[in-house]
């Protein structure tokens, strides 16, 4: 375990250093949005939305990690795909987790700006049919206020257990840098809505509806870099950057 350094006197949370290596389930969604309907987010020195077709992509994602993974909490995290000098990442602009050491981790290793909430998740069976999948219920509630909801259902499993690397685009103060994940889990296709409370930090995606749906389960999911390669230069760094 790593600790954080102090701040105004005072020692923050104690939090894993990386990498962290996470289990659990996703709900992943697709969005296309007008780029003048986004919210001004910071992003990283010279990035900027990757804007086709006239609409920029976002990504969010119900995350849900368990034992035995380092840490154990729930999430709702969006991702904004972004341009930086020809090359194409994801970049977090925000997360709510309900665990004070991933969100201190996060700001801390990967200038993830995570902030705290509460996630709640309930799956129930709603159909008689045998064959029918549950369906999953999801809430992210900040100071009090219910700022976004969530359902789905999967509909389709795809084969296998797809395993995918990419890369994160984050700003730290040293300047903008990448964080590497590796991912793998079972897949499907699902059905999915979406709700946003008005006057919240979501609440601008209350007219949109996404795109596609994704679920993961039985997911191992690892972010960062062991302290050896964090030192690397930056060309080695670059090497087999994908899109978060």
């Amino acid at each position: 375990m790593n600790a954080s350094p102090a701040h105004d006197g005072a020692q923050l949370p104690l939090f894993p250093g990386e990498p962290w290596h996470l289990r659990g389930a996703l709900c992943v969604s697709l969005w296309r949005i007008r780029p003048r309907d986004l919210p001004r987010w910071p992003l990283p020195h010279r990035a900027r939305p990757l804007v086709t077709a006239g609409r920029a992509t976002l990504l969010t994602f119900w995350a849900d990690y368990r034992p035995p993974g380092v840490l154990a909490y729930r999430e709702l995290l969006l991702l904004l795909v972004v341009r930086r000098r020809g090359r194409v990442r994801g970049t977090v602009v925000a997360a709510w987790v309900d665990n004070e050491r991933s969100r201190t981790g996060g700001r801390a290793l990967w200038g993830i700006p995570k902030h705290s909430g509460e996630v709640c998740f309930e799956t129930a069976r709603l159909s008689l049919r045998p064959t029918a999948a549950p369906v999953t219920r999801a809430c992210l509630t900040v100071e009090g206020a219910v700022a976004a909801r969530g359902a789905w259902r999967e509909v389709i499993p795809l084969p296998g257990r797809p395993a995918l690397r990419a890369r994160l685009l984050q700003q730290r103060p040293a300047g903008p840098g990448d964080v590497p994940l590796r991912l793998s889990g079972r897949v499907a296709l699902a059905r999915a809505r979406f709700g946003a409370g008005p006057d919240t930090p979501l609440a601008f995606l209350a007219p949109h509806r996404p795109r596609l749906t994704v679920t993961v389960r039985d997911l191992r999911f690892s972010v960062g870099e062991p302290s050896a390669r964090v030192r690397a230069s930056p060309s080695r760094r670059s090497r087999g950057s994908a899109v978060a």
